[in-house]
């Protein structure tokens, strides 16, 4: 294998497929929440409406409970990555929240404490 071939940027996803998946993790938001005016996408969730829609099974469970420990998260972190999880999950189209969507959602939280404090 070439070094060139190596180091070649792959191609990333077209900004049209990207707003294509945007839009439809929106409408979905907006399918779950209809009726409930004050939520209008998932950053606006309260503990509530968390445990009723970002249910995780026990690998999961287990994998932020690591997080969680490991990072000296907070409750308040809980929340936040669950909302952010739900909304990566809504990306995907995907109903439930998967370890892979919780695992993703805890790196972009790791990464916003080391830029951020």
């Amino acid at each position: 294998v070439k070094f060139r071939d190596i180091t070649a940027a792959a191609p990333g996803e077209p900004s049209a497929r990207i707003r294509e998946r945007v839009v439809a993790a929106r409408q979905r938001q907006q399918a779950r929440f209809r009726g409930r005016p004050r939520l209008t996408c998932n950053a606006r969730m309260g503990s509530r409406e968390l445990k009723q829609y970002c249910a995780l099974d026990e690998p999961t469970l287990e994998l932020l409970k690591m997080a969680m420990h490991e990072l000296h998260l907070s409750a308040r972190a809980y929340d936040r990555i669950l909302k952010v999880a739900r909304t990566i999950a809504d990306l995907a189209g995907s109903e439930r929240l998967l370890a892979e969507h919780v695992g993703e959602a805890v790196q972009f939280r790791s990464l916003d404490r080391q830029i951020w404090g």
